[in-house]
């Protein structure tokens, strides 16, 4: 839970409200095939439960009041990786940025695979 104070006092923003924001502005850029798992510990979770995690492949973190995103995405086969890379840094950051007002100090994206 993030919480900010500005003049009309006090905004919560939830961790789950910055992951969907996230993973939808990444997921919805061409050339993303979907998000891959950062860790073995989610995957292994998500076969225990029989669901998909909500924060799989992403990392949020809050840092003197800014944000730093790791993403882990599988792109598809044969688009230019450093176009799509290009793309989802400045739509997750212009998204986050515009919907929050938190400043987003970097978005790190790790291609993890590719999908035909």
């Amino acid at each position: 839970m993030i919480k900010l104070e500005n003049h009309l006092g006090w905004i919560d923003i939830s961790h789950e409200f910055l992951v969907n924001l996230i993973v939808n502005t990444a997921t919805n850029c061409f050339g993303v095939a979907g998000m891959s798992n950062c860790n073995n510990r989610q995957g292994l979770k998500a076969k225990l439960l029989h669901k998909e995690p909500l924060d799989k492949g992403i990392l949020v973190r809050y840092k003197k009041e800014k944000l730093i995103v790791d993403l882990h995405i599988l792109v598809i086969y044969g688009m230019n990786i450093s176009a799509v890379v290009k793309s989802i840094i400045n739509k997750v950051r212009y998204a986050v940025e515009e919907v929050t007002g938190i400043t987003v100090s970097s978005v790190n994206v790790f291609i993890d695979g590719m999908k035909a």
